[in-house]
């Protein structure tokens, strides 16, 4: 029986890698980089919305404190006299597309004490926005140039606005896009908003009237919800 000499297995054993060997190899580090690549990417991609959600989610929360407490205050300040018949005596207007009121400005805003206050959409920059302005009131009736006010962008990438407002004084509550009362405000205010690819929440701000109307008519008024 013819034995191998043992140093020719050892010679065999060590000769290396082959070429086939070494483009698997590679074939499958590539394979192994290129998974750790998309894996890195969709992680990043799925971190990019977490971000965009969570900073909707903020300027929702934000834009719905800060209009729940300058809208849901309004004033019962009436205007002397009223030129056309039919307009209201109060410093408010609603519209479908619009609204101005006289209310106050919470302090932990920066400003308090009685402001003018309007909020529609308006371009920002290449879009449109929702964005309230202000101006603090000294006497009279709301301005007629709001370019002058202070502004406060609320939520970008706006697509559409609708303004109802809640008469309450009808035997059924009545929904309508444009207040023309004279003897009362909205119960509440309804607000439905769209922006680029989603629907906000509906917001429905309950409104109520500040104590520092005129004597005269307050005993008049109602904001709608009595």
């Amino acid at each position: 029986m013819k034995c191998l000499p043992l140093f020719g297995r050892k010679a065999s054993l060590s000769g290396g890698f082959t070429l086939v060997e070494m483009l698997v190899a590679l074939t499958l580090m590539s394979l192994v980089m290129l998974g750790m690549a998309s894996a890195i990417r969709t992680m990043a991609q799925t971190e990019e919305r977490i971000d965009v959600r969570v900073d909707r989610a903020d300027e929702m929360r934000v834009a719905s404190g800060f209009i729940r407490s300058v809208l849901g205050r309004l004033s019962t300040r009436r205007v002397n006299p009223v030129t056309n018949v039919g307009d209201t005596p109060f410093l408010f207007r609603g519209e479908a597309n619009s609204v101005t009121w006289l209310g106050v400005m919470p302090a932990r805003f920066g400003a308090g004490g009685r402001h003018a206050f309007r909020l529609a959409v308006e371009p920002v920059q290449q879009d449109s926005a929702l964005v309230i302005r202000f101006i603090p009131w000294t006497g009279g009736g709301t301005p007629d140039d709001w370019a002058r006010a202070d502004s406060r962008v609320l939520v970008r990438g706006v697509t559409s606005l609708a303004l109802t407002y809640e008469d309450a004084r009808q035997a059924d509550p009545l929904w309508v896009d444009q207040w023309s009362r004279t003897d009362s405000l909205p119960a509440r205010i309804r607000i439905e908003l769209n922006t680029h690819g989603s629907a906000w929440p509906l917001w429905i701000v309950a409104t109520r009237t500040l104590p520092f109307g005129d004597r005269a008519g307050a005993s008049s008024f109602s904001s709608g919800a009595d």
